[in-house]
């Protein structure tokens, strides 16, 4: 048999899976009954007219990806709400902080539900988690678990010794990979490998306790097993909420027309494996460990060590183990998922944008010089004077958000919002992207990166959440983010201690910085050698 160019093989899948597509959307329509169109459909926000059954899915599958075709389609309308039907599904995308605020606000309890999609299942082991599981009884005890034990004030200051454990690291990493300096390209640094596994380890070490899989790099660097593991965790949260067809029509699931299936399945293969080899092991030898000695054991800092510990103690009215082993296992690893995208994309943006502008990069040393000093490393008590630094962090997530929307609310009743009517069981989309970049809200050139458009007249204190929504940084109401302490520390100390620890600048023949790709950049340490040495490895 002749070769086949792989291009054409392609061109087969991909016309196998259309007609494989339209044959199923034509045998559904011989097989339903007329769809429930809801009442005063003409009150439904303005978009695309959607097509019988589909909806709109012909076109957002033909304009990839469905982010950016959103957003090009509200900027052609004039629009900061819309209504895009795909499937069954209304989903309301909103580049207004003042509709926003209408639903997380006026309308909080009725948007407080998360859709069930083919990835978050996988994630959560069927729902037993918090971030990504629907709103109801489970979600309530999560939550509540989430807010009085995990994320407490008390909490978070008993594990600083944890975190700044990892921002030792991380500082001695880097500091490792500058001194090759003139070895070929060995002397520059990915900040963006440098700050997801600095978020990685500093959520493994609250969880668990530890930082590698096997036994490490002696240099601080991540080892083949924690680069597989971050790796396939990016994956799974580049999916979670990732308009996948299957998604909006659920008969379509396992036919995998856009092949996020098969991400998610692989993904998920490479952290069950770590999963089961490590952190499951950890936790079957913990309830164990907890079970042996004879009754249940005070919630005290004197006896538990990590969050790990925490949740396997938790007991309910009866004095019975509050979570199962299924429920901590699941809720574990979304706890990693939750802590190591928006701080590492932070930074790695605003490094990146202050490379481009030194005047910025001078401008934020300038300030760790004066709070911190050189004669010690910046630490989390540093943080309330670090307005700058702060408004750099601000400034990222408002430019340069990880995803383009925040997770969907889902509508538990029919209601009306801006005088438009959100049926049932819509998806409600903020967009991070349109919400920090809208020009009516960041009229002073919404798309240039200016940390100074967060500081305040009076000098007060900067702070990286944001209650009324002109940008998204860990959202508000229910669905809020219960780790916003955790969330802003993280942040902050990730980018502090990379300021501070060294000066950074683009490779040699290098103008400009490629923003398409991860971050490599020279830095050369600004501090005495001794500092960079972590007291405790």
């Amino acid at each position: 048999m002749g070769y086949i160019p792989d291009y054409f093989c392609s061109y087969l899948q991909s016309s196998l899976s259309i007609i494989i597509f339209i044959f199923t959307i034509i045998k559904a329509c011989l097989r339903s009954q007329f769809i429930e169109i809801p009442t005063k459909l003409h009150n439904l926000p303005p978009g695309p007219k959607p097509w019988p059954i589909v909806g709109n899915l012909p076109e957002m599958l033909a304009n990839k990806p469905a982010p950016q075709w959103i957003h090009k389609m509200m900027e052609e309308m004039n629009t900061e709400i819309a209504c895009i039907r795909l499937g069954n599904v209304h989903v309301i995308p909103v580049t207004s902080p003042a509709i926003a605020r209408e639903f997380l606000r006026k309308h909080d309890a009725t948007f407080a539900s998360r859709p069930k999609t083919m990835a978050t299942e996988a994630i959560s082991s069927g729902y037993l988690t918090t971030a990504v599981t629907p709103f109801g009884e489970q979600w309530k005890k999560m939550k509540k678990i989430f807010v009085n034990e995990l994320f407490s004030p008390l909490k978070h200051q008993w594990l600083q010794d944890k975190r700044n454990e990892e921002a030792d690291n991380l500082v001695f990493y880097v500091f490792n990979k500058s001194k090759n300096l003139n070895h070929d390209d060995h002397g520059y640094v990915n900040v963006r490998t440098a700050a997801r596994h600095y978020c990685s380890n500093v959520m493994r070490k609250l969880v668990f306790n530890t930082r590698y899989f096997g036994k490490g790099c002696k240099d601080g660097a991540p080892g083949f097993e924690e680069v597989e593991y971050v790796d396939a965790i990016f994956t799974l949260l580049r999916y979670v909420f990732a308009f996948s067809v299957s998604d909006y029509m659920p008969f379509l699931r396992g036919l995998d027309l856009d092949g996020h299936e098969s991400k998610v399945k692989s993904a998920m293969r490479i952290v069950d494996k770590y999963n089961h080899s490590s952190h499951h092991s950890i936790i079957e030898q913990r309830i164990k460990k907890w079970s042996d000695n004879n009754g249940p054991v005070p919630k005290t800092t004197d006896h538990a060590e990590d969050l790990l510990d925490i949740l396997i103690n938790l007991k309910d009215a009866n004095n019975e183990p509050l979570l199962t082993s299924e429920e901590i296992k699941a809720q574990t690893l979304e706890l990693v998922l939750g802590g190591v995208d928006n701080p590492s994309n932070a930074a790695e943006w605003a490094i990146a944008e202050m490379i481009d502008q030194p005047d910025l990069l001078e401008r934020a040393t300038e300030e760790l010089d004066n709070v911190v000093g050189k004669q010690r490393m910046v630490q989390e008590s540093d943080i309330p004077k670090l307005n700058y630094v702060k408004a750099c962090a601000r400034e990222a997530f408002r430019l340069h958000p990880i995803t383009p929307f925040n997770p969907p609310h889902v509508a538990m009743d029919e209601t009306t919002v801006g005088h438009y009517l959100i049926p049932k069981g819509s998806h409600v989309l903020l967009s991070k992207q349109g919400l920090g970049r809208n020009p009516r809200v960041w009229n002073n050139e919404p798309n240039k990166f200016k940390p100074e458009r967060h500081l305040k007249s009076d000098g007060s204190v900067v702070v990286l959440a944001e209650q009324d929504l002109k940008l998204m940084s860990f959202s508000t109401g229910r669905r809020v983010c219960p780790a916003v302490m955790l969330g802003t520390t993280m942040t902050v100390m990730l980018l502090a201690r990379l300021l501070h620890g060294f000066t950074w600048s683009a490779p040699p023949n290098i103008s400009n910085i490629n923003h398409h790709a991860p971050l490599v950049a020279v830095a050369k340490p600004r501090l005495a050698p001794e500092l960079y040495i972590p007291t405790k490895t």
